[in-house]
């Protein structure tokens, strides 16, 4: 081995291992899969050639994470699978036999151990042969029953993922930072707080049934037997006759999927980053050998070639978004992947500088990384330097170069806390299907728009008509994409409330909470009670909220911006929401305390909600403030009983608030027709509309709530 040799694998060596550890420990990522891959085939080759494998070599272990928990051997080894980006390579690796195509699915390796019905461990991959202990996770991840209708010994892979949609989401209601599903999935189970990890909404979806009693060859039949047990397996398409026809035909539909027309988050949810081949018959695919961390049977990962294109850079565009103000690449436009590509992000500064970009004229060689993501993967000649800005190109305020203490990534970031473009994925949100659901308008349009200075607040989305012209004359617009997203604006003016409440990126208020919270309030009360209270935890005993959410709500509506752009947005817009029907105004005024058990209603849930359609509503809790508690042991010496008593307020039963707020007709002794239900649905039936463009007089400040 000569010295040049020995200096680039270890070169190498230490570029993968560290590349890897920021992949699996949820980290910012350090290089492509592309460039990995790269970096891996140059070290096995000179390992060939040299005859030598250096002792930290990738190419002989498997990065291990640093997941919270105990160590634990696994059963079963879960070693990689060797990769091919051919076709004719799948077609030589079956054999003739039947195989199986399935999604290679960008997350975490999980295994899955049961008894006798009941889940026993969880634990991550690690190094493929001892993993991290995370059963106490287990149940904050979605798809992991705690029990099964099975009493074998069972041993199942799944991988842990998180959807594009909810890794959106996360990122804007945490206000956290994550380069992409994976990662954040990764971080999530090195956390210690179960709850932590709920909100992450990470789904397990096993991919291979490792072992069972009961004998069943078939690796399809096994999935399907997970499946009739109800866990989410893997998609997957069996080939009877691997051919090289029937094998690019499958992997063709798989393609189509994730890069074809039509193809959208919504209907793909998931990260992928390949294809997996895996025989039908277990019994033949354990015969196969081990040859260094690879089972040669186990299986065959497969990953989209690479169609790379020769171009010329025009200009590098600093766009700002997010917490980074990051270079793009303008070159001359080429074919790729059967469309023309001109512009892909070079991410940040080290990258630029580890490719050696210039200014305009450096020759570039790119590609679509998995057929998706243009990339510059090579600088084939250097023309000139690369200029840093010093200004933001949104705020113009000063720039500032961050190196990271854990991977020393240079990254340019403009020092301005309120600059627009900080708030690129709130943004996102507001215009999301599940926020004002303006068509037409995505991230990186957004970001443009934004970098333009178009875009300075919610409100100014609503003010792109204006810019109409100008939009058309933007390089991949033209005048009906203009005249489109105008069209969408126009079309959200009219809003549901509980879109408006997501769209408006309050810490914490996904869909759920802002359900619940307008179950309990009318729009404009909301915003009035959020506004001006000077209680955190005003709305902690809705159900479902608590005082952590509640805080972060009043904290929202008390800013002094939020409130401004708020105000200015509803004089663009007209936001509906239908009320429950009100059932009389018995109640109206009055705060209730419930508690024990309930004999004329199914149960507390059902009176709360006959009160609150009487005008009423229920706390949790006595104070100075409540009407009544309704306790049907009425000389009982629980805690609620004393305080009422030491505050003078009424202790009275069932039967006796009934006597006195019953509607006309209703009364506890004909024929208990409340036992029935029939006049009180659990859920208020829903009725008239409301909206915020003119308000009504808000309610009594009477609180809502049950324990």
């Amino acid at each position: 081995m000569t010295e040049i040799q020995r200096e680039r694998m270890e070169q190498l060596v230490e570029e993968l291992n560290r590349a890897s550890a920021a992949y699996y420990n949820g980290l910012q990522e350090l290089m492509t899969d592309y460039e990995w891959d790269a970096r891996f085939d140059e070290l096995k080759r000179l390992e060939e050639e040299t005859g030598e494998v250096l002792p930290q070599s990738p190419t002989n272990n498997v990065s291990e994470d640093n997941t919270a928990g105990q160590k634990e051997a696994h059963e079963f080894a879960a070693l990689s699978l060797a990769k091919t980006k051919q076709v004719a390579e799948v077609v030589k690796w079956a054999e003739n036999r039947p195989v199986w195509i399935s999604w290679k699915l960008d997350g975490l390796t999980l295994v899955a151990t049961y008894d006798r019905g009941r889940l026993t461990k969880v634990v991550t991959r690690g190094d493929g042969h001892v993993g991290t202990n995370i059963t106490h996770l287990a149940k904050s991840i979605n798809g992991i029953p705690q029990q099964i209708g099975s009493q074998e010994h069972i041993v199942i892979r799944g991988e842990a993922v998180i959807s594009y949609q909810d890794f959106e989401n996360y990122l804007v209601e945490s206000g956290e930072d994550y380069a992409n599903p994976r990662n954040l999935a990764s971080g999530s189970l090195s956390l210690k707080d179960p709850e932590e990890v709920k909100q992450r909404k990470i789904q397990w979806i096993p991919f291979t049934l490792v072992s069972r009693e009961g004998k069943l060859d078939s690796w399809g039949e096994r999935l399907e037997w997970l499946d009739a047990l109800g866990f989410r397996t893997v998609d997957r398409e069996l080939v009877s006759k691997p051919s090289p026809e029937n094998i690019q035909a499958c992997i063709d539909r798989f393609t189509e999927r994730v890069t074809g027309e039509g193809h959208d988050k919504e209907s793909f949810p998931y990260p992928v980053d390949g294809l997996v081949i895996t025989y039908d018959s277990t019994a033949y695919a354990e015969t196969g050998s081990v040859t260094g961390h690879h089972a040669t049977r186990a299986g065959l990962a497969f990953k989209w070639q690479d169609e790379a294109a020769e171009t010329e850079l025009q200009e590098i565009e600093w766009s700002c978004a997010a917490s980074t103000i990051s270079p793009v690449a303008i070159f001359r436009p080429v074919e790729l992947e059967g469309t023309t590509v001109k512009r892909a992000s070079l991410c940040n500064i080290s990258e630029c500088e580890r490719l050696g970009i210039g200014s305009a004229g450096t020759r570039l060689s790119v590609i679509k990384a998995n057929k998706i993501i243009p990339k510059v993967i090579k600088v084939i000649e250097t023309v000139g330097t690369l200029e840093i800005p010093e200004k933001c190109p949104v705020c113009q305020h000063v720039t500032e170069i961050v190196e990271s203490q854990v991977s020393g990534t240079r990254t340019l970031h403009c020092t301005n806390p309120t600059c627009p473009a900080k708030q690129l994925k709130k943004y996102a949100r507001f215009v999301s299907k599940a926020g004002m659901d303006i068509d037409g308008i995505s991230e990186q349009t957004l970001a443009r728009f934004i970098n333009l200075g178009w875009i300075r607040n919610f409100a100014d989305i609503y003010r792109l008509g204006a810019h109409v012209r100008e939009i058309a004359a933007l390089d991949g617009f033209g005048e009906r994409s203009a005249a489109n997203i105008v069209k969408s604006i126009d079309k959200a003016r009219k809003v549901d409330a509980q879109r408006l409440l997501i769209a408006l990126s309050i810490p914490k208020c996904g869909p759920d909470v802002a359900k619940r919270l307008l179950n309990a309030y009318a729009f404009n009360e909301l915003m009035e009670i959020a506004s001006t209270t000077d209680d955190n935890d005003y709305f902690a005993s809705i159900d479902g909220i608590g005082p952590e959410r509640s805080a972060l709500i009043i904290k929202w509506f008390k800013e002094e911006n939020n409130t401004l752009v708020l105000k200015e947005l509803l004089n663009l817009i007209q936001v509906t929401q239908e009320q429950p029907k009100s059932e009389g105004s018995q109640c109206k005024g009055l705060t209730f305390v419930i508690t024990g058990d309930v004999h004329h209603f199914q149960n507390r849930k059902e009176l709360q909600a006959y009160i609150e359609a009487r005008g009423g509503r229920v706390v949790g809790s006595v104070s100075a403030s409540t009407s009544f508690l309704i306790n049907n042991n009425v000389a009982s010496n629980s805690g609620k009983n004393k305080k009422a008593k030491e505050l003078g307020i009424e202790i009275i039963s069932e039967d006796t608030f009934l006597s006195r707020f019953a509607d006309a007709q209703e009364s506890p002794e004909t024929e208990n027709s409340l036992e029935k239900t029939d006049s009180l649905p659990e859920n208020p039936p829903v009725s008239q509309e409301k909206t915020a463009a003119s308000p009504e007089k808000p309610a009594q400040n009477i609180q809502l709530s049950l324990f």
